[in-house]
């Protein structure tokens, strides 16, 4: 009698025990997937931007103005894609540099465009947002020239983001501790879960022969 009585009483689970397993468990689950996904991001973003433009071709330029809006914003990354400089026409968005001031890199759409006698070709361009064309005269230099094939919306924000010195200190420090203090987590939570199993499964059998014989 006294073994049927005791034995429920030790088995009484506490309650708070299995809520805290479910919450470390969704905090894992939760930081190993915003971690994946930041890495996941940032390999893509590297092959894109470094390894796409030496193997496939084509260049990206972060727009830093409003001169394309609404179809380019700032912090929008274009892609280009090298053309042929004698199928440019009228309505072209072209990534070139400019023939004045500090020969920056700009991306306007053409709105003039003149084949001249030596073979040359001279375009005018304009920002879509700007009132009027831009005040200069460009000359294409070179077989091909950078023609705008995609956009890709908030990239060159986020890639400026990134390079912001609290970012790196995040990604450098932050990343790596998060990654160690989840397997120290994963080790803390088998260690007494293995010897508690082991010491069930010694103690245990003895305990309910015992209980048995009597």
């Amino acid at each position: 009698m006294t073994a049927a009585t005791g034995a429920p009483a030790s088995g009484t689970a506490n309650p708070a025990v299995p809520a805290a397993g479910a919450l470390r468990t969704v905090g894992r689950v939760v930081v190993s997937t915003v971690t994946t996904v930041l890495m996941v991001v940032a390999l893509a973003a590297f092959l894109f931007l470094a390894v796409g433009p030496r193997f496939l071709g084509y260049q990206t330029s972060t727009m830093l103005t409003g001169s394309m809006a609404p179809l380019i914003n700032p912090g929008d990354v274009v892609v280009s894609v090298p053309s042929p400089v004698g199928s440019l026409k009228a309505g072209d968005i072209i990534t070139y540099k400019i023939p004045v001031e500090d020969r920056r890199v700009e991306t306007h759409r053409i709105v003039e465009l003149k084949r001249n006698s030596n073979g040359t070709t001279t375009v005018r361009t304009k920002g879509d947002a700007n009132n009027g064309a831009d005040p200069w005269q460009a000359t294409i230099q070179g077989d091909t020239v950078d023609v705008q094939a995609a956009t890709v919306p908030y990239l060159g924000t986020v890639i400026r983001s990134l390079r912001e010195p609290a970012v790196l200190m995040v990604l450098t420090y932050a990343a790596p501790g998060i990654l160690v203090l989840m397997l120290l987590a994963r080790i803390w939570r088998k260690g007494p879960d293995t010897v508690k199993g082991s010491r069930d499964g010694a103690d245990g059998a003895p305990a309910q022969a015992a209980a048995r014989v009597r």
